[in-house]
């Protein structure tokens, strides 16, 4: 696993052993950016506060800060995790880019403002997404502008959270990656 492009491309990144996390492919991330860099959304990227969510090793939001985001929080709560995030965050460079925050993601502390982009990776069950998204939401990190990224398998049933409209859904390999904005 590795940053696929911009200031790190070709940094590998470490992630821990086990079935704990579930990264997403290089090849799904570079597909989900290719259309973030250059569709319509390319602003809230470029120079934009991008907050991930059931982060894992950080791949997504350090793809965001290597693509040009100006800075990224990444939640994250597992122990291996963690270290594998934190030690990803170093080989970027990016610690001044980025905080990482221990709370449960489920449970996310009041954000000072709304992010421009919102990642979420969460647990495959039914409901999870729509959970995540509402935390979000009742911590102030979802504003009007924010755009959504809701990565999950395929076969998992959701519902869209109300208030929000879907954009688009777009299926790489095991992952599917749904496009969520506030109507």
């Amino acid at each position: 696993m590795r940053i696929v492009a911009g200031k790190h491309k070709g940094v590998r990144l470490d992630a821990p052993d086990g079935s704990a996390t579930r990264p997403t492919s290089d090849r799904a991330r570079e597909n989900l950016f290719n259309i973030l860099g250059h569709g319509e959304h390319a602003e809230k990227l470029r120079g934009g506060r991008v907050l991930e969510l059931f982060a894992g090793t950080g791949a997504l939001g350090l793809e965001a800060l290597s693509r040009g985001a100006s800075h990224c929080t990444f939640v994250e709560t597992g122990k291996p995790a963690l270290a594998a995030l934190r030690a990803n965050i170093a080989k970027c460079r990016a610690e001044d880019r980025s905080k990482v925050d221990t709370s449960d993601a489920f449970h996310l502390s009041r954000q000072s403002q709304p992010c421009d982009i919102l990642l979420l990776d969460p647990p495959y069950k039914d409901g999870a997404v729509e959970q995540a998204i509402r935390t979000a939401m009742d911590a102030g990190a979802v504003g009007p502008e924010t755009l959504v990224i809701a990565q999950l398998d395929p076969k998992t049933a959701w519902t869209l959270p109300d208030g929000f409209a879907q954009l688009d859904d777009r299926r790489y390999g095991a992952a599917r990656f749904l496009f969520l904005m506030r109507d």
